[in-house]
């Protein structure tokens, strides 16, 4: 057998050269680099031979590539990635299957379980012929791409009030436009103070969780506190009492009262009994108070509320504290704090869907 004929590439322009120079320095592609390289050895007049052995290629590549650029120019160093396998999974398939995963199995009258897990899942979309064979980890992708997550479900409880919209409208009426002749004050009770190990968060090193006991006994009792934001200010004012009856509450009026001689109080508060007490009632009325009670399960629309939840979170959440005195510390600490950094509150949930509503819905959406 004769030896193959030489084969070089065609003759290369200055520019082509400095080309091909180039694309042998920044090609990031191997395949669009080993090419280039191949060509430009070619051109600098080095037979296929020399190419092969200092390339560590085959010489039917190192011919392949020089017949394909004299052919096509630099069109030839670009890789023609073929398309593959075809998906077995196409996205018909995609879409059903999560929107399968987001059904019960009761719907589909299963009545052994009330949830899918993936191996139920695929087991199911195999029987239905959906798919003919899919794996839990290739289930478990589809379902993330397709935004379908695994997630707790939450409860809804839905107000009776029949008067649930006048009384959030006059809420936010007082919200947004405090009345000139007085001040907008939210009220409500938070505990039962326990003397307890509370959970929280802390930055520790890693894999070295702060440790709390777990056993604890409650010989101390609760306690409770009633607290007042000043929506004028953003301050608060709170006491912490052993019960939390009418009497404690219309003390903690009295004392509001006091504070504030002359202007009228408009007191926010839920339907909490000791709130509605007849002799509340009247003493208000008597001392230019107005109580405006929230909706029935309306006492998200507390202001003082998101105000309890910074409290949790920063004078108690990971505490253990082993008296009351000690805990009713904190948390009068945290509150002088809180009261030295106040601005008035303004702009209630401004963007909350609440504002558009026309009727009640009566169940989660």
């Amino acid at each position: 057998m004769g030896r193959r004929p030489g084969v070089f590439v065609r003759l290369v322009s200055m520019e082509e050269g400095r080309r091909l120079q180039r694309i042998s320095r920044t090609a990031k592609d191997p395949v669009r680099l080993r090419r280039a390289i191949v060509v430009m050895m070619s051109a600098q007049g080095q037979s296929v031979r020399d190419i092969v052995s200092l390339m560590q290629v085959s010489e039917d590549y190192v011919r392949d590539v020089i017949h394909a650029f004299n052919e096509r120019g630099f069109d030839a160093l670009d890789p023609k990635w073929s398309g593959g396998r075809p998906k077995a999974i196409n996205d018909r398939m995609r879409e059903r299957i999560c929107l399968i995963a987001r059904t019960s199995p009761a719907d589909w009258g299963i009545a052994a379980f009330s949830t899918w897990s993936l191996t139920k899942l695929a087991e199911h979309l195999i029987q239905r012929r959906v798919v003919p064979t899919i794996s839990r980890e290739t289930l478990r992708r589809i379902l993330r791409e397709g935004k379908v997550s695994w997630q707790t479900t939450t409860t809804w409880k839905a107000s009776t009030d029949p008067d649930f919209l006048t009384k959030m409208h006059r809420v936010l009426e007082l919200y947004d436009a405090p009345p000139a002749d007085g001040r907008v004050i939210c009220v409500d009770e938070f505990g039962p103070l326990n003397l307890m190990p509370r959970k929280g968060k802390a930055w520790r090193p890693r894999r070295s969780p702060r440790r709390l006991r777990a056993t604890y006994n409650r010989h101390d009792g609760v306690m409770h506190m009633l607290a007042a934001l000043d929506l004028g200010t953003g301050k608060m004012y709170y006491r912490i009492r052993q019960r939390k009856r009418w009497r404690e509450f219309l003390s903690l009026l009295k004392t509001l009262r006091a504070r504030w001689p002359g202007e009228k109080l408009y007191i926010v508060l839920d339907n909490f009994s000791p709130h509605k007490h007849p002799n509340v009632r009247a003493w208000a009325a008597v001392n230019d108070i107005e109580l405006v009670f929230l909706p029935t399960y309306g006492s998200w629309l507390n202001w003082i509320e998101s105000e309890f939840a910074a409290l949790r979170y920063f004078a108690l959440s990971g505490t253990d504290h082993r008296s009351h005195s000690e805990q009713n510390a904190a948390i009068g600490a945290y509150i002088r704090w809180h009261n030295t950094r106040t601005e008035p509150k303004t702009n209630f949930a401004p963007d909350s869907p609440i504002r558009t509503w026309t009727d009640y819905p009566a169940k989660a959406a």
